[in-house]
């Protein structure tokens, strides 16, 4: 596993046959693949999931920060 504190990692991922690049620390990345192993879906079904619930807010934070979010109220 990776440290911690490590600088935020790029990743592109498909939303709905877009692609869309993410930036996120090691330990959200390892959460959020540990989640959709857990919900039996795809990273970028669960991505696209948490982007649906956070285009509905009434004040809708960046991607990142809706995953983020989205993992820790898990």
């Amino acid at each position: 596993m990776t440290p911690p504190y490590h600088p935020p990692v790029k990743r592109s991922i498909a939303i709905d046959g877009h692609k869309t690049s993410i930036s996120l620390e090691p330990l959200f990345w390892d959460m959020l693949k540990s989640a959709a192993e857990q919900e039996e879906l795809p990273v970028s079904a669960l991505v696209a999931r948490i982007d649906a619930e956070r285009i509905r807010a009434e004040t809708p934070p960046g991607l990142a920060s809706a995953i983020r979010v989205w993992l820790v109220a898990r």
